[in-house]
């Protein structure tokens, strides 16, 4: 049992088991490296909350969020990398050349280090949105959605995220609405046209402006963005897909460079300001947030690490 100095200095620990952690831990392993996965929530990220994954290769009939995630996860295991969920790192140090990540319960250390620490749902910011979380308001259609059997529901946002929860909620709720502030969705062209064919409800040009309700939500007021004008809508459930913010507080903290939004800040080999510190995933600033692009970021970070701790010919 490792306690609070590690038992032996890993190659890599890899901070985060999202697609981009996960992904990494499959290819270090493969190439020989002794590598940690180090996950606060269970292995996945925010994989597991997405009900259909439609434009990941692989799967032309399409795959859940969460199976995929076990594929990768089952995966990674055989291929001999370590995961250690539900053990949150608190602090980073990586000032020397040999890092530390200390957890509630352990120290580790290793040669390098992957920051995959992924992103948090952002949140609207409204009167009503913290009042009323648990209770009416989510940030998880699969979480929360059958809880919704039946009843009117809105989803705000406009990308492939909100387009999937719309999509998911239409065969629970009786009703689902989909607010946009802008005047076209960002969402793929193929989730638009399902969208209209579930006969969910497009209330673009309009943003959240309160939630309402007594014990639980009762209705939203929504503003138009072009007139002004304000109008209720009587519903149960309002499910919150307006993007994410970086989880990049403890790398910040360990002297990591971040972006003007908090985003951390990569090359092409998903290096960082720091010598054998790389990152990769939705807390980079590459500017696509995708599975597949994570998967790939993840990639690339752990051949560069390999590289780094056994200097091939090749590295440079």
């Amino acid at each position: 049992m490792e306690t609070l100095r590690a038992m032996r200095a890993r190659d890599l620990i890899i901070v985060g088991a999202g697609p981009a952690g996960l992904s990494a831990a499959i290819y270090a392993a493969r190439m020989g490296l002794d590598a940690l996965v180090i996950e606060k929530n269970l292995a996945g990220g925010l994989m597991l909350e997405i009900p259909l994954i439609e434009n990941y290769p692989g799967f032309p009939e399409g795959v859940s969020g969460q199976e995929l995630a076990n594929l990768m996860v089952k995966q990674a295991k055989a291929s001999g990398a370590e995961i250690k969920e539900l053990e949150e790192a608190i602090e980073l140090d990586l000032s020397g050349d040999v890092k530390i990540v200390k957890t509630k319960k352990a120290s580790y250390e290793a040669r390098t280090i992957l920051i995959a620490t992924g992103s948090s749902h952002r949140k609207l910011g409204v009167p009503g949105e913290e009042e009323f979380k648990g209770r009416g308001v989510s940030y998880c259609g699969l979480c929360d959605g059958p809880l919704f059997r039946g009843r009117r529901v809105l989803v705000v946002g406009g990308g492939n995220a909100a387009a999937t929860t719309a999509l998911f909620l239409s065969d629970l709720a009786s009703e689902v609405f989909l607010v946009h502030r802008r005047d076209v969705l960002r969402a793929e062209e193929a989730l638009v046209k399902r969208l209209a064919e579930k006969g969910v409800k497009l209330i673009l040009n309009s943003v959240v402006v309160a939630i309402e309700g007594d014990e639980v939500v009762r209705r939203v007021r929504l503003k138009n963005v072009r007139t002004g004008e304000e109008h209720s809508l009587e519903l149960d459930g309002v499910f919150i897909q307006v993007g994410e913010v970086p989880n990049s507080e403890l790398a910040a903290r360990a002297g990591v460079k971040v972006d003007e939004r908090g985003f951390i800040i990569v090359d092409e080999r998903q290096r960082t300001n720091i010598p054998g510190v790389y990152a990769a995933g939705d807390v980079t600033n590459h500017p696509i947030k995708q599975v597949a692009t994570a998967v790939s970021q993840g990639v690339v970070a752990a051949v560069n690490a390999y590289g780094f701790v056994k200097r091939p010919y090749w590295f440079r």
